[in-house]
C-alpha cells in the first residue's frame, strides 16, 4: 500500500493584539497645556486604581465610598477654574475634562464633585461678597468643607426662576427661612448648603449659606431606592424657622438672575458628564465585544456589532467637540446661556442613545451591575434630566434662535 506523502504543518498565525478601548477618538484631551494635561493623566490613575475596582459594589449598595476622599484631596483638584482663595484654578477646559473623566468611570463621583467644586464654590465664588469667599472658599478648596446646592424643591423644578416656596423673612440681623429641597447631591453628609429662597419682602431670590450641622430646624433626609447615580447621596431637605446670620446672605446676589449665573456654568459642565458617561459604556461594552465569543468568533468581528460601535464613538466624538467649542467660548466670556442649553441638550440626548446600544450589545448580561455597562445606562437617566430637561433647554435654544419666548 502506498504511503501517502506527508502535508506540510501550517502553524496558524497568531493573532494580532486588538486595539485598547479608546474613547478620545480625535484625541481632545492633548490640546491641553502640558501641566493640565498632567493633572487629567493623574486623575485617571486615581479613578482606574481607587475608584474603579470598587464603585460597582457602592452603586448596589446606594452608598458613598468615603474611603476614596483622602486621596481626592491630595490631588488638589478643588476650585478648579477659579482663581485665588487657595482655588486649583486652570481653565474652563480642564475642569470640563476632569468631570468626563470621572464620569468616564462613574457618574455619581463626577455628580459629587460638580455639586461641591461647580454649584457649591461656584455659588460664592460669583455671589458672595470678599469676606465670604476669603472665609469659605479656601477650606472647600482643601476638602475641609463639602458643599451642595439646593434649589430644586418637591413640587419645583423647572419653574425655580418664578416659583420657590422656601421663604426667606428678614428679622434684623438674621434672616428665617422656611421650606423643603428635593434631589439635593452630598445634601445628607456634607457640611454646608447653598440655600436658594423667595425673599418675602421683594419676591426676589436670594442665595444663603447654611451651616448644616449648626442650625436648628434644618434636617435631611436620604431619599431611598432610587435607579440612578445610586453612589451620590441626594437628600430632601426641610427647614422650619432655620435663622441664618445676614453675613451668610450671599452679598452679591439680588435676583434669581443671580442663581442663573451659577446655573450657565454648571448646565455644560453635565455635557462633559454625559460624555463621559457615554464614554464608559462604550469602552466597556467594546473590550466584551472584543471578548465576546459567538460562533467561534469574538462579536466584535460581527458587521452589526461594528455598525453600533461605530455610530457610538461618533456620539462621544461629536459630544467631545461640542463641549471642548463651549468650554473655549466660557474661557473667552462668550458663552451665553443658549450655547450651555444646547451642550446640555445634545449630550445627554446622544449619551441616552450610546448607554442602550452598550446595553444592547451584552444581551442579557447588560443588564447585570457586575459588566459596569448597567450602570452607565441607569445613570444617563438622571443627567438627561437634572440641571434643567431636555425639553426646558431646547426653549432657552428656541428663543436665542427665534426671537421669541416659548415658555408659560
Amino acid at each position: 500500500m502506498a504511503t501517502l506523502p506527508k502535508q506540510p504543518i501550517t502553524m496558524p498565525k497568531a493573532a494580532k493584539p486588538v486595539p485598547a478601548p479608546n474613547s478620545d477618538f480625535y484625541e481632545l484631551a492633548e490640546t491641553l497645556p502640558a501641566e493640565e494635561l498632567a493633572v487629567v493623566k493623574q486623575v485617571r490613575t486615581f479613578l482606574e486604581t481607587k475608584v474603579a475596582p470598587i464603585i460597582t459594589k457602592y452603586w448596589v449598595e446606594d452608598e458613598f465610598p468615603f474611603e476614596v476622599l483622602p486621596e481626592i484631596k491630595k490631588l488638589n483638584i478643588g476650585g478648579v477654574a477659579m482663581k485665588g482663595y487657595d482655588c486649583r484654578g486652570g481653565s474652563t477646559l480642564l475642569f470640563g475634562l476632569l468631570a468626563m473623566e470621572m464620569a468616564r468611570v462613574d457618574s455619581s463621583i463626577a455628580t459629587f464633585y460638580g455639586v461641591h467644586n461647580g454649584l457649591a464654590m461656584g455659588s460664592i465664588y460669583l455671589g458672595g461678597s470678599e469676606e465670604q469667599k476669603q472665609k469659605w472658599l479656601p477650606p472647600m478648596a482643601r476638602w475641609e468643607k463639602i458643599g451642595c446646592f439646593g434649589l430644586t424643591e418637591p413640587l419645583v423644578g423647572s419653574g425655580a426662576s418664578g416659583g420657590l416656596t422656601t421663604t426667606a423673612k428678614r428679622d434684623g440681623d438674621t434672616w428665617i427661612i422656611n421650606g423643603q429641597k428635593k434631589w439635593i447631591g452630598n445634601a445628607p453628609w456634607c457640611d454646608i448648603s447653598i440655600i436658594w429662597a423667595r425673599n418675602l419682602a421683594d419676591n426676589q431670590v436670594n442665595g444663603f449659606i447654611v451651616e448644616n450641622k449648626n442650625t436648628p430646624g434644618f434636617k435631611v433626609e436620604k431619599i431611598q431606592n432610587k435607579i440612578a447615580l445610586k453612589v451620590v447621596q441626594n437628600g430632601l431637605i426641610t427647614m422650619e424657622n432655620c435663622r441664618i446670620p445676614e453675613e451668610n446672605r450671599l452679598q452679591a446676589d439680588k435676583s434669581f438672575r443671580d442663581t442663573a449665573a451659577v446655573l450657565k456654568m454648571t448646565r455644560y459642565m453635565v455635557g462633559w458628564e454625559a460624555t463621559g458617561c457615554a464614554m464608559g459604556a462604550y469602552e466597556n461594552a467594546l473590550k466584551y465585544c472584543q471578548e465576546r465569543l459567538q460562533f467561534g468568533k469574538p462579536i466584535a468581528s460581527f458587521q452589526l456589532v461594528q455598525d453600533l460601535l461605530a455610530k457610538m464613538i461618533a456620539n462621544i466624538t461629536a459630544s467631545q467637540c461640542l463641549v471642548v467649542r463651549t468650554a473655549q467660548l466660557d474661557a473667552e466670556g462668550k458663552m451665553t446661556d443658549a450655547h450651555a442649553a444646547l451642550a446640555k441638550a445634545f449630550t445627554t440626548a446622544k449619551c441616552r442613545e450610546t448607554v442602550a446600544w452598550a446595553r444592547e450589545l451584552l444581551g442579557g448580561n447588560g443588564i447585570a451591575a457586575d459588566y459596569k455597562v448597567a450602570r452607565f445606562f441607569a445613570d444617563a437617566e438622571a443627567l438627561y434630566s437634572y440641571e434643567g430637561t431636555y425639553q426646558m433647554q431646547n426653549l432657552i435654544l428656541g428663543k436665542a434662535i427665534t426671537g421669541f419666548s416659548a415658555f408659560v
